[in-house]
């Protein structure tokens, strides 16, 4: 087999062969494709009688399916292209793709380029598909400050040269973010860049003030958001009657939802809560969908596919780090970290244990530019590992 990459990189021999995608970690390849393949039955389960509702009657019955598979299609292709590319020249890129995503945040703002759902301006719209700049944000933010932190490595003792320009970059991201409003992704950035500074190495101290002040901002955000109040009280009391058909509605149907499910599941398509009593079971709610259908063993086996990605994508970081490959290392325990976490929050929202947030189940959930940038990013993942492998077994130039 052979370990050729097509550039030379971290001290990898270089060859005009393309890489080949035997040579990666074959349990995080196919764990994702599991997670890939049961979304994507999970999503027309949950979107199936979705045109009978007045909403929707323009749909086909196989409306958000078709689009699914199509945004896995642009997905697929995409990752095999961005499995090609060296981890080094994503390191040189990091700047200007973050400079990019600041621009698209912007543009999604501007009036007849931004497109509004639901009173949130989220969205660029690229006529097959809508766009969603948060998404790019993610990734153009965890690549940028794995960057950030190699350069500034020397530095880690000296707060205002170490860590504070890091923290403006985050900053401005966080506004614009806030102005769309979307405060999950915002939450899920944050927490990708204190998880890298503090692999990076930033001293305690540092991580823990900064930690601090980003707990104080979103609870500032909270307070002085009516909106968002209103969501901490339905979810400490969804059932009330004030807020069981308001802000506490999803929740509490959620909660309905694994309640019918018990251990074993209804079986697959005898969801009842997917039938327009739901909101969004297609999207930020269909882990409910699981466990009304697959029950408490579904939601296990979804949880556990989650943790052993998490920890293996953990894994092939500290790998590369071994190898003294420090951006590589910090980039793919960032994705470890995304990927984590935001499915954390998701299960969290889904089960009651946190307040709604919009935010996807990764890999699963339907939604274009989440599924494409997910995709991305377990490309990189996997070209990481391959330079890792390469480098093991002696392809140093």
């Amino acid at each position: 087999m052979s370990l050729h990459a097509s550039a030379t990189l971290d001290g990898v021999r270089s060859s005009t062969a393309p890489v080949r995608i035997q040579a990666v970690d074959q349990g995080v390849l196919w764990v994702s494709v599991v997670l890939v393949l049961w979304g994507l039955v999970m999503v027309y389960s949950a979107s199936i009688a979705m045109p009978d509702n007045p909403k929707f009657a323009l749909y086909t019955h196989h409306h958000f399916l078709l689009r699914h598979v199509l945004s896995l299609g642009v997905a697929f292709v995409t990752a095999l292209l961005v499995f090609q590319v060296p981890v080094a020249t994503w390191q040189k890129a990091a700047p200007w793709l973050f400079v990019m995503s600041l621009l698209l945040l912007i543009a999604v703002l501007v009036p007849f380029i931004g497109k509004g759902v639901n009173g949130a301006r989220r969205w660029i719209s690229f006529g097959v598909m809508n766009f969603q700049p948060s998404e790019l944000a993610k990734l153009s933010v965890l690549l940028y400050a794995a960057g950030y932190m190699v350069r500034r490595m020397g530095e880690k003792e000296r707060f205002f040269r170490a860590v504070l320009p890091m923290a403006v970059a985050v900053a401005v991201v966080g506004l614009l973010l806030l102005a769309e409003p979307d405060m999950g992704a915002f939450l899920v950035i944050a927490v990708i860049a204190m998880g890298i500074l503090f692999l990076g190495g930033v001293n305690a101290r540092m991580f823990f003030l900064i930690a601090a002040v980003l707990l104080m901002a979103f609870v500032m955000m909270i307070a002085f958001s009516e909106f968002r109040r209103e969501r901490i009280f339905a979810y400490i009391d969804p059932w009330s009657e004030k807020h069981a058909l308001g802000k506490g509605y999803q929740l509490s149907h959620s909660l309905i939802a694994f309640g019918r499910g018990e251990v074993f599941g209804v079986g697959l398509g005898g969801s009842v809560e997917k039938l327009h009593w739901l909101p969004e079971a297609h999207t930020d709610f269909l882990l409910a969908v699981i466990g009304e259908e697959f029950g408490l063993l579904g939601v296990l086996a979804v949880i556990a596919l989650f943790l052993w990605l998490t920890r293996r994508i953990m894994h092939i970081g500290r790998q590369a780090i071994a190898l003294d490959r420090v951006f590589a290392g910090l980039v793919a325990q960032g994705v470890g970290i995304w990927i984590g976490f935001q499915a954390f929050i998701n299960m969290g929202v889904n089960l009651g244990a946190l307040p709604t947030k919009g935010l996807t189940l990764p890999f699963m959930s339907y939604g274009g530019s989440a599924i494409l940038m997910n995709a991305i990013a377990i490309a990189i993942v996997l070209r990481i590992d391959f330079e890792n492998r390469a480098l093991m077994r002696g392809g140093r130039s």
